[in-house]
């Protein structure tokens, strides 16, 4: 019942529907208090709900915009209170006295500075949005871009501004109970000198000198530096904010490649979402400056997602477009029709390049090109030694759709953990959910919640089981690493000053590859003392972005997991896995269907099945399906020599060439055609047209 409430009412948690419920209460008790009339009752009131409100703020409850929508937004409810703060003052008799009519022209005045407040701090804002935002691109050398003003003038500046009127709400409440008007005179005072000192002080922030260029300046420093850094290949981005995912997992590549390297995104939160990186970063939100960009360097651009907005680089003739993907599945989007734009679709192996074939959207076999998976580099293929065998559970979200396939979590995931949980000999479990489950489907995020109980009720009891003994003293030397590692990867972080906004994160954003390099380092080490710092035998729930995927694979000598890239990525360990048929295709039609299965456990919702995977982790010279494994990794992502990273290189290279070549060409036959166009020129005035002389 309460899940239901917090969905319905858009919250998060419990304490936020809480401090819902009671901020809806409390205008009614405002009116009623009002009425009565009760001084001590309004104030009560009006207490719960200003702090209800602050801590729903605080918290950036989707209530707020629920709220907003249906015209209740934080502006009318701080009015509605006021409003209301005047009728318990007509309803106390004080309708007569100076005060009444000094509060009435106080919030008259205090909204009529709303507006001033309002349009100065969306002016800054706007005016200190650069036309471009970057990273690891040396502005400052070519602008002047000067500090940002203080944010305590800027962040939340609206819920600011109107809790100013606390002092005068304060002041005209204590002066109704005691009697003295003086009270209410010095709330109003303090209101109003604020409110007018706050829009005051707003405005110096808007001279010329304390913002940034304007925006032909910006895009010609972008240019000019453009020119100087002379970038060759280049990796296009645009998507929503939960979509980073999808070009982080290319940043280590492209910072690997031997061409010089450049990322374009379109959105600016993906920018605030990006992984570190040493490669240069320019995010151009406008299309029409991205189609003013002297990109006339580049010659092989690379997309890892169709979307609409791919349409203002494809434009662009002098490049090869290059569609990459961003992972490999049996999925539909693994084949969408989207790639027929491209020059070039390159696949991890061969099952990339059978995959448009079967499903004939109008790729051409040979603008298929196979260049393997670079990201998969750091995945080992040997599982870790232990008493304990861990076995990971990964399964994917629910989808934009309620396919039953698309997720095990709401049908076999509680049946699989149960039965890793109960394995004998024992096994340890990794529960490493997909970071987008239970954004779309309340069933798939309550099915999260159950497993996780289940996989900590039975840590905690392993926890006390005889037979397994842990080292104390180890995990917590482990754990003093831990903590000296992040106190140094915190350092090593690129870092703004606390008011830095977009135009001062361009001008400072550039990343010491030094530092940059030794983070990498760090990271391993961290992760090393991560898997240290509690028992080999734990069952273990991992929900944030670290450990990683990849980190998970290397500590696991199994996998449980859906249709989904990451069985792809698994694939190259050459580990035991599982794969859930949700849908209850039948092992027939599920492998037929899904390349990535073939050489997997298929398992049933029951998980009846599971038997067949822990066998082979427990004894894996009579796995039946290694070798299947073996052939299906080649098929899947291609050999192991030369390299992934090698033969993308070589793709690289020889479509550089390819778009090398047909720029020079098209220069010659423009050479050729002026030549002409001269030839054939006349060279008798009688012959030119009416009105054009000779010289």
């Amino acid at each position: 019942m309460i899940s239901t409430a917090i969905r319905v009412a858009r919250v998060g948690s419990v304490a936020e529907l809480a401090a819902a419920v009671l901020m809806m209460l409390g205008y009614p008790g405002l009116m009623a208090s009002a009425l009565v009339p009760s001084a001590p009752a309004f104030a009560a009131a009006a207490a719960v709900t200003y702090l209800a409100d602050l801590y729903l703020h605080r918290k950036r409850s989707r209530l707020i915009d629920l709220l907003v929508k249906v015209r209740a937004g934080m502006a009318t409810r701080f009015l509605v209170r006021e409003l209301l703060l005047i009728l318990l003052l007509a309803r106390l008799d004080l309708s007569e006295d100076p005060v009444f009519y000094a509060a009435i022209a106080c919030f008259t005045v205090f909204f009529g500075l709303q507006a001033p407040h309002s349009a100065l701090v969306t002016l800054i804002d706007k005016r200190r949005q650069m036309p471009v935002a970057t990273r690891n691109v040396d502005l400052a050398s070519r602008l002047r871009i000067p500090d940002a003003p203080p944010r305590l003038l800027l962040a939340d500046a609206t819920v600011k501004m109107l809790h100013l009127d606390l002092a005068a709400v304060v002041g005209l409440l204590v002066g109704a109970v005691t009697g003295s008007q003086r009270a209410g005179f010095a709330g109003i005072g303090v209101t109003l000198g604020l409110g007018a000192l706050y829009v005051l002080v707003l405005v110096p922030h808007l001279r010329a000198r304390r913002l940034p260029p304007k925006a032909d300046k910006v895009l010609g420093a972008l240019s000019a530096w453009l020119r100087e850094y002379r970038p060759e290949t280049v990796l296009y981005f645009s998507g929503s904010d939960d979509s980073a995912y999808q070009v982080n997992m290319w940043l280590e590549t492209m910072e690997q490649m031997e061409s010089r390297p450049l990322v374009i995104l379109r959105e600016r939160v993906i920018l605030e979402k990006m992984a570190p990186t040493s490669v240069p970063v320019v995010c151009v939100p406008g299309g029409v400056h991205l189609m003013n960009m002297d990109l006339s360097m580049v010659r092989v651009a690379l997309y890892c997602a169709n979307v609409g907005k791919n349409i203002h680089l494809l434009r662009v003739p002098t490049m090869k477009h290059v569609f990459i993907g961003h992972g490999d599945s049996d999925k539909a989007a693994s084949v969408n029709p989207f790639s027929k734009v491209y020059d070039e679709v390159w696949t991890a192996g061969r099952a990339g390049r059978d995959r448009y074939a079967i499903a004939d959207v109008g790729i051409r076999d040979e603008d298929i090109v196979e260049v393997g998976r670079p990201q998969l580099a750091p995945i080992r293929a040997v599982a870790p030694e232990g008493d304990v065998p861990t076995v990971l559970y990964a399964p994917t979200w629910e989808g934009w759709d309620d396919n039953p396939g698309n997720t095990s979590l709401l049908l076999a995931g509680e049946n699989i953990v149960k039965k890793l949980i109960a394995a004998e000999p024992p096994v340890r479990v990794l529960y490493k959910p997909h970071p987008f489950t239970g954004t779309r489907s309340a069933k798939a995020a309550t099915a999260h919640r159950r497993i996780t109980a289940l996989i900590k009720k039975a840590a905690a009891e392993r926890a006390g089981d005889p037979r397994f003994t842990a080292d104390p003293a180890a995990q917590a030397a482990a754990k003093s690493e831990l903590t000296r590692l992040k106190a140094r990867l915190d350092g090593l972080a690129l870092a703004f000053d606390a008011r830095a906004d977009e135009a001062v994160t361009s001008r400072d954003g550039i990343v010491d590859v030094r530092k940059h390099e030794e983070a990498a380092r760090l990271r391993a080490d961290w992760d090393d003392a991560y898997w240290r710092s509690f028992p080999s035998f734990e069952h273990r729930v991992i929900t944030g972005a670290e450990p990683r995927l990849y980190d998970c694979f290397n500590a696991s000598a199994a996998m449980v997991s859906d249709i989904s890239s990451v069985v792809s990525d698994f694939i190259a360990s050459g580990k035991p896995y599982a794969v859930t048929d949700s849908a209850e295709l039948g092992d027939e039609d599920f492998r037929r269907q899904n390349t990535a299965v073939r050489a997997a456990v298929i398992l049933s919702n029951g998980a009846a099945e599971l038997d067949q995977l822990l066998d082979a982790v427990r004894d894996p010279a009579a796995d039946p399906l290694a070798k299947d494994r073996k052939e299906l990794k080649e098929y899947l992502l291609g050999p192991d020599q030369p390299t992934s990273l090698q033969r993308f290189d070589a793709a690289v290279t020889r479509l550089a060439l390819k778009a090398e070549a047909r720029n020079v060409s098209q220069q010659s036959l423009g050479a050729a055609a002026a030549e002409a166009s001269v030839g054939a020129a006349p060279d008798d005035g009688a012959a030119l047209p009416k009105g054009v002389a000779t010289a």
